[in-house]
């Protein structure tokens, strides 16, 4: 596996050993119904994740958000999800709702406790600057999840 990142530079192990990183890699393998990612390196499949703030300027917010973009956010926030399920053992969920101008909201839950609940704005320029930010924005989202989870377990089992 190759420790080098494009955007900023290199990424030590340690980022790519995180655990919230390689549930992202997990659940886009797991969405691989054809095999194609098989073979691909996990920092390759991280990379879409990636977007410079000069890249993000260039990206259009006209028009719909792309089906990949729309992928890409999902899948983000079921790699939250399956952190969060692992700690605490109570299964959780993704709704990820985009309208077509880029704003929306993605919702992690379990039974009727409310993880994560994030605003979704220029859903068109989804991105981080790099695998730390990606890493540090989830496993911040992630432990207020597990907060929370541990607080109300009752309420996450309804």
């Amino acid at each position: 596996m190759s420790t080098t990142n494009n955007v900023n530079g290199t990424a030590s192990n340690e980022v790519l050993n995180s655990p919230f990183l390689k549930a992202i890699v997990q659940q886009v393998r797991g969405q691989d119904i054809y095999g194609v990612y098989k073979t691909w390196a996990d920092d390759l499949l991280l990379k879409p994740y990636i977007v410079s703030k000069q890249k993000k300027r260039e990206i259009p917010v006209d028009g719909d958000v792309d089906l990949m973009t729309k992928s890409r956010i999902l899948t983000f926030y079921r790699g939250i999800a399956a952190c969060i399920e692992q700690e605490t053992g109570l299964m959780s969920q993704v709704v990820v709702d985009i309208g077509h101008e880029g704003f929306g909201w993605a919702l992690v839950f379990s039974g009727r406790l409310l993880l994560t609940t994030r605003t979704i704005r220029d859903a068109h320029r989804f991105g981080f600057d790099s695998l730390e930010k990606l890493a540090e924005e989830g496993e911040k989202l992630i432990a207020k999840g597990v907060e929370l989870a541990k607080t109300y377990p009752e309420v996450g089992k309804l």
